[in-house]
């Protein structure tokens, strides 16, 4: 069983106490909303799809064992909540333009943005903006299996192990998900950087 930060309010949830689970649900919101935001086109679904993902979750606690990170349970229900409703309006996935995570916050934006932040000439945010929407575009062309694994490491920033927990995979499937993904973005990235091949963001 693995040590969770939120256990004690998890504990104090699965005993009634709602407030507890108020307070969970106000730390992961924002995180569970941009997952879905990356799922679908439609931003009008993103905040009931995250309400559904809570209420499922608050239903389910009694089943939580704590043998994964609670935000990574809570990711796979988020994710499974939102496919769910894609299928249900006959909708597919799509990666919205806020897939790079540009929300405002620092912390949500991309790496490709903040590595390209630092340098503020009009030359530099127009190539930033130019590698954001082909980044972007890339992904939003990927296979959900390939889509749904490299938003959660590079953009959600999970580990092999959660990713595989979330997506129900082994993790040598995940590995090569993400680096079927990496490839499949170099390729369109390569005529703006001028990389060699082979080499990946």
């Amino acid at each position: 069983m693995t040590t969770d930060a939120d256990a004690p309010l998890i504990d104090r949830a699965k005993r009634g106490d709602q407030r507890a689970f108020e307070m969970l649900v106000v730390k992961y919101q924002r995180r569970i909303e941009r997952l879905i935001g990356r799922m679908v086109r439609d931003a009008d679904l993103v905040a009931d799809i995250a309400q559904e993902t809570f209420i499922r979750a608050y239903r389910a606690l009694p089943q939580f064992r704590g043998e994964s990170a609670f935000y990574t349970w809570l990711y796979r229900i988020a994710v499974n909540t939102a496919k769910k409703t894609l299928v249900e309006a006959k909708r597919d996935p799509i990666v919205t333009e806020s897939a790079l995570g540009a929300r405002g916050d620092e912390d949500e934006t991309s790496r490709v943005e903040h590595e390209l932040s630092h340098s503020e000439t009009p030359e530099a945010v127009l190539a930033s903006k130019e590698i954001a929407a082909t980044v972007n575009a890339a992904i939003e062309a990927l296979s959900e299996d390939l889509r749904q694994a490299i938003t959660l490491r590079e953009i959600e920033g999970l580990s092999y192990e959660e990713i595989a927990e979330v997506m129900r995979c082994p993790i040598g499937t995940v590995r090569s998900r993400i680096f079927r993904a990496r490839e499949a973005i170099a390729e369109r990235l390569r005529p703006l950087l001028d990389t060699r091949h082979g080499e990946r963001w």
